[in-house]
């Protein structure tokens, strides 16, 4: 990997813990309303920003997370598999918007790991909390999106060599 890569990498996962500092009281509920969850949205423009998301979700679960081991388990690992899926999935999609709707979905879908994660650790009902986790993730994922997609404009986010 090349020093550039490294930096970039370091500096999605410091923006990541940033934003996730920011709206603590709000990432950790049932309804895991995760702003910097939209940083997500940059594995659609190159798959080398996987390492900088995992290393930000790992960090703001050890530091801020009130459940550190469940969520450096389920947290990190819903990332880990979501982040893939995406990854395997943009091979066959063409267009950024679309390659967006499917990380968005995969993301929202994979809340059943969050919501497990909750049952297991305040015997929360999982239906409803897999409901309510991913609402949010959908929410913030969607709002993401156009967000996402004007920043590249700017910044290009596909030239990350």
């Amino acid at each position: 990997m090349k020093v550039k890569s490294i930096v970039v990498n370091g500096i999605v996962a410091a923006l990541y813990i940033a934003v996730s500092a920011l709206i603590q009281p709000f990432g950790f509920t049932q309804v895991q309303f995760r702003v910097s969850e939209i940083f997500n949205h940059l594995i659609v423009f190159n798959k080398k920003y996987f390492y900088g998301i995992i290393l930000g979700v790992f960090l703001t679960n050890l530091f801020f997370s009130p459940m550190k081991a469940y969520d450096l388990i389920f947290g990190v690992g819903q990332s880990v598999i979501a982040l893939l899926i995406t990854i395997a999935c943009a091979k066959y999609i063409k267009g950024l918007w679309t390659r967006m709707i499917v990380n968005t979905l995969v993301f929202t879908f994979t809340m059943f790991l969050i919501a497990l994660e909750l049952h297991l650790a305040f015997n929360l009902p999982f239906m409803f909390t897999w409901l309510t986790t991913a609402v949010g993730e959908f929410v913030v994922m969607a709002v993401g999106m156009p967000v996402m997609y004007a920043i590249n404009k700017r910044v290009q986010f596909d030239k990350i060599d």
